[in-house]
């Protein structure tokens, strides 16, 4: 459906279901939104819908690894980026290991990077505590189709779609957002 409406009609749509729940309190959310929640919220929905209903989809950003990129090749672009952006790496789960280690058979590729700016986490934190659901920041890269795939959560619907942030927080959201995307499009073309 989402393909198929064009995006003037999908907003339209947004502001006549904004006036129908005005009733409980969407107008009053809507008017504390961050400039351009609308937009991003639509852009979600598009993905959601032209993925068939997958949340994950919507929610999420994704990354095929060039041909011939490496495992050691993403986590040296992951390393190189978390050092230009002031990220702490602070986990790792191999989760391909585990399993290999619990069934005895190889697995495919799988394991989960954990990256935090803990005083942007602890800022975030005080503005909205709901969001320690979401820290820290992660990556995953699998193996699938042949192919290494790197996913993490979509920033953008993170830092837009929510209530106005002080502006010094939307600055250091906005560059751990920056942050978490050159882990993936660098890692994907092992850049480092």
């Amino acid at each position: 459906m989402g393909a198929l409406m064009p995006a003037a009609a999908r907003a339209a749509t947004l502001v006549v279901l904004a006036g129908v729940l005005g009733g409980c309190g969407t107008l009053r959310a809507v008017s504390s939104l961050e400039d351009g929640a609308g937009t991003e919220a639509v852009h979600v929905w598009s993905r959601w819908a032209d993925s068939g209903g997958d949340i994950a989809v919507a929610a999420t950003w994704e990354r095929r690894a060039a041909p011939g990129v490496t495992v050691e090749q993403i986590e040296q672009a992951f390393a190189s980026v978390a050092a230009e952006y002031n990220l702490r790496a602070v986990g790792e789960l191999p989760l391909s290991k585990e399993l290999e280690a619990r069934t005895g058979q190889p697995q495919p590729f799988l394991k989960v990077y954990s990256y935090c700016n803990p005083s942007t986490a602890r800022r975030m934190l005080d503005f909205s505590p709901a969001m320690a659901a979401f820290l820290p920041c992660r990556v995953t890269v699998m193996e699938r189709e042949g192919a290494l795939w790197l996913y993490t959560l979509d920033m953008d619907m993170m830092t837009r779609m929510g209530r106005r942030m002080p502006p010094e927080l939307k600055a250091e959201t906005g560059r751990v957002r920056d942050a978490i995307r050159a882990l993936i499009d660098r890692g994907a073309t092992g850049e480092f």
